[in-house]
């Protein structure tokens, strides 16, 4: 009877002291919650990899860029200027990693593997090339024909060429490596011009002409192109032998990844069937398997170029048979591109010495970017000409056409690990030249691009208002007479 006098008591005791404590909710709940499971992972890590995940360690560099990259992505997010689109994340995403490098005893503690970081950037470019293959339109294509084509073509092709030639003069770099640099700097960014045309689009500028439609089917296309000039090259520059040879192992490369993605894309409309469970998650965990595995296995067989190209191919040809069901899987697709983001900026940004860079490569660096804009602007006004817009539509497309981020992020340092790999020091300064000046091009365009589109677009398109007059339903009865009316105007905002 004591006894269970004495666990009566003390239960009661427990009762009274839990009713009279404080329960915390809300933030602080959701912050102490957030807390004890970052406690729990990080013990369990620790416990199995020891030194790595702590400061110093290849883990820890890891976590701490991209808890980094993340936050400067939405801090420079918050900051919204009125009437105006947000700065672009990336943006601050590269900002974190060039700090977290260039801060004093920071530097120190956050090491990342040279191996690991190349292995992570590889990873990113293969889900950029993928969401590519997915986001071609073909429908978009047909409909906008011959201007989407000018548009995705000429300019890449003449901005490419011109940064060869500059670069060769300027900066000294063999024929080879200049059109490297030109293909990593021709692309455009659609991290920077899709948000920016949703957001025009969805305010009615430039819809009547089909102007966002033209700018973010013709950028896919114009990615595309960039990164298979930039493949080929980059096979031509780092094979041996003689010149013609190199150009027909580049030839080969093309070819070869071109045909790998064919018979990977057919096998992706054929596996896994459309009775299995879970078929959007089979289908991208395939996709994004047969992705990464080609940009790997090429660089293993010694093809480097050949990866980029069997991606996008593969990838495009699985959308043409998954059709509609594309939908999810691009989706799904893009989440994980949410998690590799942060990591490719953070760590391009992590590749940029500032007290090592040479003045001289900046300026010059900064020349031939500024002289390739010139020229791309131009081109591309001239481009549409005749392709039945105002003077003003014209200038918006020319400016519109500006910006650069995903794609010099993606294959900016490609050049660079390669020629770690050859471990040839002249290789590695061509490298670090061609890295440099694609930071260089982030920095400068992704900011001015963005808001060149905000300010500009609402000046110099026309906006379609859609307007609808209050309309009765169909009659059900011969009393019940109805008429609707659609009204559209076009209005010019200057």
């Amino acid at each position: 009877m004591k006894m269970s006098d004495l666990s009566l008591s003390c239960c009661s005791t427990c009762t009274n002291l839990k009713d009279r404590c404080p329960r915390p909710k809300g933030l602080i709940n959701l912050l102490l919650t957030k807390a004890c499971l970052f406690a729990l992972l990080f013990g369990t890590v620790w416990s199995m990899t020891g030194q790595e995940c702590l400061p110093g360690g290849n883990l820890f560099g890891i976590v701490i860029l991209f808890i980094c990259s993340v936050v400067g992505g939405k801090l420079l997010g918050m900051i919204q200027l009125p009437n105006l689109p947000p700065f672009p994340p990336l943006l601050g995403m590269l900002l974190a990693g060039l700090l977290l490098r260039n801060i004093p005893y920071v530097t120190n503690a956050v090491f990342i593997n040279t191996h690991w970081s190349a292995a992570l950037r590889n990873i990113a470019l293969s889900i950029i090339l993928t969401r590519a293959g997915l986001g071609l339109d073909p429908s978009a294509l047909r409909r906008l024909k011959a201007v989407c084509v000018r548009v995705a073509v000429g300019p890449c092709m003449v901005e490419a060429c011109i940064i060869a030639v500059v670069s060769h003069f300027l900066l000294s770099l063999p024929w080879v490596w200049g059109f490297i640099l030109g293909f990593v700097l021709a692309a455009v960014s659609p991290a920077v011009v899709v948000p920016s045309m949703l957001l025009l689009q969805r305010e009615g500028y430039g819809v009547e002409k089909g102007i966002p439609t033209l700018l973010m089917a013709a950028g896919s296309f114009d990615d595309i192109l960039a990164i298979t000039g930039f493949s080929t090259c980059l096979g031509i520059a780092f094979s041996t032998g003689s010149t013609w040879m190199n150009i027909l192992k580049g030839l080969l490369e093309v070819v070869g990844g071109v045909l790998a993605g064919l018979i990977l894309g057919l096998f992706l409309c054929l596996f896994p069937s459309n009775d299995q469970e879970d078929l959007v998650l089979r289908r991208t965990l395939m996709l994004l398997g047969l992705s990464i595995f080609s940009v790997f296995f090429s660089h293993v067989v010694g093809f480097a170029g050949a990866g980029g190209l069997c991606t996008l191919v593969l990838s495009f040809l699985a959308a043409l048979g998954w059709k509609a069901e594309k939908t999810p899987v691009a989706a799904m697709v893009g989440q994980s591109w949410d998690v590799f983001q942060p990591l490719l900026f953070g760590l391009i940004g992590a590749e940029i010495r500032i007290a090592s860079l040479s003045p001289s490569t900046v300026g010059l660096g900064m020349a031939c970017i500024l002289i390739g804009l010139v020229i791309r602007l131009l081109v591309t006004f001239l481009l549409v000409h005749l392709g039945g817009f105002t003077l003003k539509e014209k200038l918006f497309i020319a400016v519109a056409w500006l910006p650069k981020a995903t794609v010099q992020a993606a294959i900016g340092s490609k050049a660079l690990d390669m020629a770690r790999e050859e471990g040839d020091e002249t290789l590695i300064k061509f490298g670090l030249d061609v890295l440099t000046l694609a930071v260089l091009a982030i920095l400068t365009t992704a900011p001015i691009g963005a808001l060149g589109i905000g300010l500009a677009g609402p000046r110099l398109l026309a906006r379609l208002v859609k307007g609808e007059t209050e309309t009765e339903a169909p009659p059900t009865s011969p009393s019940g007479p109805a008429e609707g009316k659609n009204h559209v105007i076009t209005e010019s905002k200057v």
